[in-house]
């Protein structure tokens, strides 16, 4: 089953290079670079720390925006096009052709992490740059993985889109939620045990890619292998929910 895999893999990441993502990459890059620059020229104070944080900020929120958005439109495009049920027609388990699908996604994500983490370099030291970067990429699987998943089960890009962006908005915000309805003067209740189940359930990605290791350069191999561990979980989970979204369909 290996083979398929690895042809579905390379067809999506053809197709990515094919759509010119590397240059809407590159140009997000850019457009980071840019308003950090700025930012830095017209701060009174902490110019180069400001500087450093946006272009952090940005330069993830660009990653994720962009491989989110990629995976939903490649796989309507299948869709609609009927490459998925003619993939689907070959002798071959549909479990080859979802795995073929979130390793070519994978390797998709390689790019912008890759591209992004150069950049880092240029603020930060190369083992918190590194670090940065991996986190980066273990952050874009997770929304890739749920891309997919969101795109397999509603079949529509808006919704789908629409999902992925609030998954990974609650995902940041889960442990910051879950602090203030812990905070003082909170009575616990309803809405508390809402937010521990709802952190519980979510990955920390607050806790991947941080813009603290760039500016105070405090990351750890241990808050890495956190990471690796909570990312592995999370795949496999969301890797077996997809399947079973695509084995209980007719097509």
């Amino acid at each position: 089953m290996l083979a398929p895999i690895l042809t579905i893999a390379r067809h999506t990441l053809r197709e990515a290079l094919r759509n010119r993502l590397l240059w809407l990459l590159l140009l997000a890059a850019c457009g980071a670079i840019g308003a950090s620059g700025l930012l830095h020229e017209v701060a009174l104070t902490e110019g180069r720390q400001l500087q450093t944080a946006l272009l952090a900020a940005g330069l993830r929120l660009a990653a994720v925006f962009l491989v989110a958005t990629f995976v939903v439109t490649s796989m309507v495009r299948e869709a609609n096009d009927k490459s998925q049920e003619l993939l689907l027609a070959l002798p071959l388990p549909r479990a080859a052709y979802l795995l073929g699908k979130l390793a070519g996604f994978a390797a998709l994500a390689v790019l912008p992490a890759a591209l992004f983490g150069a950049l880092a370099l240029c603020v930060a030291p190369p083992g918190q740059a590194a670090l940065w970067s991996v986190s980066l990429l273990a952050e874009l699987w997770i929304v890739a993985a749920f891309s997919l998943l969101c795109m397999l089960t509603l079949n529509q890009v808006l919704p789908a889109l629409a999902a992925a962006c609030a998954f990974y908005l609650l995902a940041r915000t889960a442990a910051t939620l879950q602090w203030l309805a812990h905070g003082p003067g909170q009575p616990a209740g309803l809405l508390t045990r809402a937010v521990d189940g709802l952190a519980l359930l979510l990955p920390n990605l607050d806790a991947y890619a941080r813009t603290d290791w760039l500016l105070y350069h405090g990351g750890t191999a241990a808050e890495l292998a956190g990471i690796a561990i909570q990312s592995a979980i999370y795949l496999a989970l969301l890797t077996a929910a997809a399947l079973f979204d695509l084995y209980r369909k007719n097509f």
